[in-house]
């Protein structure tokens, strides 16, 4: 999937490349007003870039070296804002059905299989206005994907939710993500739900893309901290092994182990945990004279100035894997333990939180 977009309005300029994959969740992650939504309104056709280009699997939808524009009602995708949109005088199946007759669906192709995978099946008879923030935004997402899209594009679907929707609805996100296999674009500014869901990250200033690339490898950049403020950190895909004798549970991933409390997912289960940096502390040797049970080989990779004073950050690839942590330590403390690129270490992990 590539694109082109310059657009400018009064006070305001975007002018972005995109290279993005063709499958999984892509987060455009951004403060307010940095232009994430106008990207997306300028994929679905419904802002008009003077230089504009854009391509979904080999087909284009935008070409205005050729002057070639495909209209919104005529791209194949699916786009759920903020507020559902849903008709109010008609049930949830009725909405359902009106967009798949809009995109010629008369078969009902995916109908049964969309009701269990957002769980909407017991709402078909309801009237739009009588559900909750979340019901609404399921049949939103369910009306879009029953219009058999190429592109799925969301723009802070969860942004209108209290705590406990977002978390109702959470799950059902993470099981789109895991079995579509269509692009899906998701705009947010909330780190918590990006670090949940999306494999690819875009990260957005003022206009302009300041970095692209692997959730874990944009979230793990000493150099990016200030894009993420309090959230610094990395995110892990881990599987549950065991869970051990005295409550805690035993996690694998590429370069390590990790020891959590609790067992609530089952031996095999894939989990993705976020480690803040600064619950990442560094030692020069194993201990075995500590509380921190998760101490872990690595090798430093960069250091870079946080955004505290005194502070730096400590960017370290995991020994056996390619997993990366960061850690936030004391300029004090890397001194007095010489830290420079390629040292080897042991990070001490003293938190884990899992995302999923």
């Amino acid at each position: 999937m590539r694109g082109h977009f310059n657009i400018s309005y009064p006070g305001f300029t975007l002018d972005v490349d995109l290279t993005l994959p063709e499958t999984g969740v892509t987060a455009l992650f951004g403060s307010s007003g940095s232009g994430k939504t106008t990207i997306l309104r300028c994929m679905a056709g419904l802002e008009r870039s003077p230089t504009g280009f854009l391509s979904i699997a080999g087909e284009i939808w935008q070409d205005e070296q050729r002057r070639f524009f495909l209209p919104t009602h005529k791209r194949p995708l699916g786009l759920v804002f903020q507020e559902a949109s849903l008709f109010p005088h008609l049930t949830v199946q009725k909405n359902l059905q009106y967009g798949m007759k809009r995109a010629g669906n008369a078969k009902d192709e995916g109908f049964e299989a969309m009701l269990d995978l957002l769980g909407i099946r017991a709402l078909l008879g309801r009237a739009t206005d009588g559900l909750s923030g979340g019901e609404r935004q399921r049949v939103a997402i369910a009306r879009a994907l029953l219009t058999r899209p190429r592109l799925l594009l969301l723009d802070e679907p969860l942004a209108a939710l209290d705590m406990k929707r977002k978390l109702e609805i959470l799950p059902y996100l993470e099981r789109l993500r895991d079995e579509l296999s269509i692009p899906v674009i998701y705009v947010s500014h909330s780190l918590d739900e990006v670090a949940r869901l999306a494999d690819h990250l875009v990260l957005i200033k003022d206009g302009s893309i300041t970095a692209t690339g692997s959730l874990t490898d944009i979230l793990a950049r000493p150099d990016l901290s200030s894009a993420f403020a309090g959230g610094v950190g990395a995110v892990l895909e881990a599987t549950v092994v065991a869970h051990e004798t005295d409550g805690l549970t035993r996690l694998e991933f590429p370069g390590g182990k990790l020891y959590i409390a609790g067992g609530a997912h089952a031996p095999g289960s894939p989990l993705r945990c976020r480690i803040n940096a600064n619950d990442v502390s560094i030692a020069l040797s194993a201990h075995t004279d500590t509380s921190i049970l998760n101490a872990l080989p690595a090798t430093v990779i960069a250091v870079a100035d946080a955004d505290t004073p005194g502070h730096v950050f400590v960017q370290l690839r995991l020994i056996g894997g390619e997993s990366l942590l960061l850690a936030r330590i004391t300029e004090r403390s890397r001194q007095a333990l010489a830290i420079t690129p390629g040292l080897s270490v042991v990070a001490q992990v003293k938190s884990v939180a899992i995302l999923r």
